[in-house]
């Protein structure tokens, strides 16, 4: 009985060890980067972050998007402004530890304008990433992913970028399916 308990603990400590190492199947550590305005890219983080195994880390504005910010109907909300100015960088917390030892990021973002959000380029100019795989993901309540990531790919030649997916609303296997 007691050598149960000893081998139980032991893989219990292992499990342990293996969870909070932030690291994928294939032993690469694996971060979970999002920006979500309204908790929707969020939901989805979370789920890829538990699939993954990676550390999830949210990008967040020092000053908080307020509901007239994200107004898109009005062209001088904060979010249509900073929109229109690709050189527009709203400041965010400045807080990921050790980004340099990810392997693999999974950068997620709601769709605006065709667009990533420019909090995520002030991400990618934060943290650099350069030579590191990145895989984005995105939600969107009309567009697609594709002129948002090659964007990215333009703005950020340095990043090896893996093709990323639109993920509204997925359920926990599509996730995994996409995953693997």
């Amino acid at each position: 009985m007691k050598r149960m308990i000893m081998t139980i603990a032991a893989a219990l400590t292992a499990y342990g060890a293996y969870a909070q190492n932030d690291s994928d199947m294939n032993g690469k550590k694996t971060l979970v980067a999002y920006f979500s305005a309204t908790g929707t890219t969020e939901k989805v983080a979370g789920m890829i972050a538990e699939i993954s195994g990676g550390y999830l880390y949210e990008i967040t504005p020092v000053e908080p998007y307020t509901a007239a910010d994200l107004d898109w109907h009005d062209s001088n909300s904060r979010s249509s402004m900073e929109m229109k100015d690709e050189r527009s960088r709203p400041a965010i917390e400045n807080d990921l530890k050790d980004a340099e030892s990810y392997d693999v990021i999974y950068l997620g973002y709601p769709v605006w304008w065709g667009l990533a959000p420019r909090a995520v380029n002030t991400f990618l100019d934060t943290y650099g990433f350069a030579g590191k795989t990145v895989i984005p993901f995105a939600t969107s309540g009309g567009s697609g992913i594709s002129n948002s990531e090659a964007k990215l790919r333009e703005q950020y030649p340095d990043i090896r970028w893996k093709s990323g997916r639109l993920l509204n609303n997925p359920s926990k296997s599509a996730i995994k399916e996409w995953l693997e």
